[in-house]
């Protein structure tokens, strides 16, 4: 029988998730996100390939293979002026150590981007979420949680890790909305106020919210339309 397919550690879902040429309509190039991780340690780092094995905890072997296959990417890209989408595969997001009680099986649990007991605005350069865990409608704990990242796509990897469920937040920008559709977590976005009243309001299904949300003084991504569900580890042929 084949041996199972190992999955790969990334450290943080990509700020920026897909590149076009300037003219018409390309044909897309997918690249997975454990090969965005290997050009990202590889290339971007200057990471042997021993070293990067050692962060994805994969074979040597393994980082040789996907380097080359992300680097034929990379190349029909920009020689053939081809749009190029970061999307799904076999990972799993590194563990930053976060200390919360893992998450039952009828929980629901809810983070907004928290400032004060009010509603942070900016997702991208939040420092703290508040973390509710909610069962039968209703909240059974909170926590207030030090993020100690920075970056879109690590704030997304962080509330991943955290088994967050559902983001309340104020402004945020469409790479973060691509970083938490990947996740697999469900945004209500443009939202103010006490943190506190908005979670109340949501499991009232009384949530004010802005379903077309843009981060109001940057969004780093200009591709419409990606919608991607939770990729498992996240992908489809190895769980958690």
């Amino acid at each position: 029988m084949p041996r199972n397919k190992r999955c790969r550690f990334i450290q943080a879902y990509p700020d920026y998730w897909s590149f076009h040429a300037e003219e018409g309509e390309k044909e897309v190039i997918f690249l997975t996100l454990e090969e965005y991780e290997v050009i990202r340690l590889l290339d971007y780092q200057g990471l042997t390939q021993a070293e990067c094995a050692e962060h994805m905890g994969v074979a040597r072997t393994t980082v040789t293979g996907m380097y080359e296959t992300a680097r034929k990417k990379l190349a029909q890209m920009l020689v053939e002026g081809k749009a190029l989408r970061i999307s799904g595969g076999d990972y799993i997001i590194q563990n930053k150590n976060i200390c919360l009680n893992k998450k039952g099986e009828e929980q629901m649990r809810i983070a907004v981007t928290y400032e004060n007991g009010q509603i942070f605005q900016h997702f991208g350069h939040t420092a703290q979420f508040k973390v509710y865990d909610v069962e039968n409608g209703a909240v059974t704990a909170s926590q207030v949680l030090d993020t100690n990242g920075s970056g879109h796509g690590a704030l997304a990897g962080f509330l991943k890790n955290a088994e967050v469920d559902t983001l309340i937040c104020g402004g945020i920008g469409g790479g973060a909305q691509m970083a938490l559709a990947e996740a697999g977590i469900k945004l209500y976005g443009g939202v103010t106020g006490p943190a506190d009243l908005a979670v109340e309001a949501l499991l009232k299904d009384r949530l004010a919210y802005n379903p077309n949300v843009k981060c109001d003084h940057h969004d780093h991504n200009h591709e419409e339309g990606h919608s991607c569900g939770d990729h498992g580890c996240g992908s489809h042929s190895c769980g958690h």
